[in-house]
C-alpha cells in the first residue's frame, strides 16, 4: 500500500461529492481519477466510506420527508387506517433493499477486486450509456411518485443491484427502472436518493474497518484524511443533489449518456495506448 496525500484525499473527497448523485458512477470516476493521474488504485473500500458523507447530505436534504416517512410507518404498523402513501413508501425502501444487501455480501471480494478492472468500467459507461438513452426515450414519465406502487419498488431494488458494478451508476440504474416504469424523472430521482441511503449507509460503516486497515496494492488514507475526504464529499454532495433535481425537472438524461460515452471511450484509448493500467 501507498500512503495516500492530502491533495488527494480532498481531490478524490470531492469527485465522490460531485459524481455520487448523477447517472454517471462515482465508483468509476474514483478508480479512473485515482488510476490517471496517480496510477494507483483508492480502493473499493474508500470509496465506501466516503460513501458515507454524500448520504449524510441526503439525509439532510430530505430530512423531512425521511422523518415523515419514518413515522407513518411505524405508526402503520399500529393502525391499518393510517397507512397512506408515506407508510407504503417505507415499505417499498425496506423491500428494495433487500436484493442489494444479499448480493453486496456474496460477492464482497469480487466487488473490490476484479469488478475494478477499468476496461470493465470504461465498457459498463458506455453500455449503461444506451440503457439510459432508451429508458428516457420510452419512458411514459407520466406517473408522479404519488403513484408509486410495490413493483416500482422491487424492480428498482432490483437494478440497484447493478450498481455494484464500478462504472454503472446507482442513481443511473435506478432512475432508468424508473422510467422504464413510467415514473415521472423527477419521481425517479427522488426516489431513487432515498432508496439509496439504508444501502449506502450500511456498506460504508461495514467497510470501515477495511479502510483504516487497507491491505494489499493500492493507495491508504489515515483516518483524518478519511474524515476530511467524507466532509468535502458531503458538502458538494448536498450541491449536487439540489442541482440535479431542478436539472431533471427541465431537461433530459441525454447529457449524462453523451458525457459516459465520450469518457469510455476516453478510458478504453488510454488502456489501449498504455498510459493505464487495467488493474
Amino acid at each position: 500500500m501507498i500512503d495516500m496525500t492530502w491533495l488527494q484525499a480532498i481531490i478524490l473527497g470531492a469527485v465522490q461529492g460531485l459524481t455520487e448523485f448523477l447517472p454517471i458512477s462515482s465508483s468509476g470516476h474514483l478508480r479512473i481519477v485515482s488510476s490517471v493521474f496517480w496510477n494507483e488504485d483508492a480502493g473499493a473500500s474508500f470509496t465506501a466510506v466516503t460513501q458515507l458523507g454524500t448520504e449524510a447530505a441526503v439525509l439532510l436534504f430530505f430530512w423531512r420527508d425521511i422523518v415523515r416517512i419514518v413515522k407513518a410507518w411505524f405508526l402503520g404498523l399500529k393502525h391499518k387506517n393510517e397507512r397512506g402513501l408515506d407508510y407504503r413508501m417505507g415499505w417499498y425502501v425496506i423491500i428494495a433493499t433487500i436484493p442489494i444487501g444479499v448480493l453486496g455480501l456474496l460477492f464482497k471480494d469480487q466487488i473490490r477486486t476484479g469488478a475494478r478492472n477499468l476496461y470493465l468500467i470504461a465498457f459498463m459507461l458506455i453500455a449503461f450509456a444506451v440503457v439510459i438513452a432508451i429508458a428516457e426515450k420510452v419512458g411514459r414519465k407520466e406517473r408522479p411518485i404519488e403513484k408509486l406502487t410495490t413493483r416500482d419498488g422491487i424492480v428498482m431494488g432490483l437494478a440497484q443491484c447493478l450498481a455494484l458494478i464500478p462504472g454503472v451508476s446507482r442513481s443511473g440504474a435506478t432512475t432508468s427502472a424508473g422510467l422504464f416504469l413510467g415514473l415521472e424523472r423527477e419521481a425517479a430521482v427522488r426516489f431513487s436518493f432515498l432508496l439509496a441511503i439504508p444501502a449506502v449507509t450500511a456498506s460504508g460503516l461495514f467497510s470501515l474497518p477495511d479502510a483504516f486497515e487497507p491491505v494489499g496494492t493500492g493507495l491508504a488514507a489515515s483516518g483524518p484524511q478519511l474524515l476530511v475526504a467524507t466532509i468535502v464529499a458531503f458538502g458538494l454532495g448536498y450541491a449536487s443533489i439540489a442541482w440535479l433535481l431542478k436539472f431533471v425537472a427541465n431537461h433530459s438524461l441525454y447529457w449524462f449518456v453523451g458525457y459516459r460515452i465520450v469518457l469510455g471511450v476516453v478510458v478504453l484509448g488510454l488502456l489501449a495506448g498504455g498510459v493505464v493500467s487495467a488493474t
